[in-house]
């Protein structure tokens, strides 16, 4: 059973209340939403996450959150579902209906761990009334153009996933002759891609999700046996993507989005 809550803000006046309002139905009929998954335990960043929930972990000054918002307002989407389980409460109360970051949220909230197909399961009422929706893992920064994922949706596809190229963990060592002749620090692999964490979803794909389960093990190789899942490569650069998996990565990612002179420097 699903518990679906939405928190406002308090707002200053009625017409603000009314314009909220307005663009929820709006999205209900013809606006791209994007659900994110949220409820995990982040295991991989305790003891950090002991307390806080991995999504309002910080970036220099800024939440994870703060950054999805961001890149989802860059592409027009403002209507968002968080998927949230572990530390939920701590979720809802910092962020609220979402109005100080441009965007609306509901929340969808799985009472047991569910994995991400059953968390996405969990949200079938909300997915149904879509044609087509964006779905997000809540540990990445990106600035990808999620519309394409939209636009492969084709045919019998059901699914899409994006894909980046892999970055090593390791620095690679350039060697010839038994001599070592350069040295790439935790380079870009352009050869081998790997699941973004980012997926367009028609609502057909309430068929294939589990109850409980991740859409990795079990929907997405059941839909690319029957020739139903597609894929979009996005390069980096010019594109910018960034799991985070270690404290590590909480330091680097706001230095590299300086560097690039912001996430959204040098997009067409």
């Amino acid at each position: 059973m699903f518990m679906w809550v939405w928190i406002a803000d308090i707002l200053t006046s009625a017409n603000a209340y009314r314009q909220m309002s307005r663009v929820r139905v709006l999205g209900c009929l013809d606006v791209t939403v994007a659900l994110i998954l949220a409820g995990g335990f982040g295991k991989r960043l305790r003891p950090l996450t002991l307390e806080v929930p991995k999504i309002l972990l910080p970036l220099g000054s800024r939440s994870i959150a703060e950054y999805l918002f961001e890149w989802l307002r860059f592409y027009g989407i403002n209507e968002v579902f968080m998927l949230v389980g572990y530390l939920r409460e701590k979720i809802i109360d910092s962020l609220g209906s979402g109005s100080r970051y441009g965007v609306y949220i509901s929340y969808i909230v799985e009472d047991e761990p569910l994995g991400t197909g059953g968390a996405l399961r969990n949200a079938a009422h909300i997915i149904r009334r879509f044609e087509s929706i964006i779905a997000i893992n809540g540990d990445i920064v990106t600035n990808i153009d999620p519309r394409k994922l939209l636009e492969s949706l084709k045919g019998n596809v059901v699914a899409s996933i994006a894909a980046a190229p892999l970055r090593s963990p390791y620095g690679i060592l350039d060697i010839k002759n038994g001599n070592v002749i350069g040295f790439r620090e935790k380079p870009v692999l352009k050869d081998y891609w790997i699941n973004a964490g980012v997926y367009g979803m028609r609502k057909e794909i309430l068929e294939y999700l589990p109850e409980k389960g991740d859409i990795e093990t079990s929907t997405f190789p059941l839909l690319a046996s029957k020739n139903m899942l597609s894929v979009v490569k996005y390069e980096t650069p010019p594109y910018y993507w960034r799991s985070i998996d270690s404290p590590k990565d909480l330091e680097e990612i706001p230095r590299e989005i300086e560097e690039r002179g912001g996430l959204f420097a040098n997009l067409d």
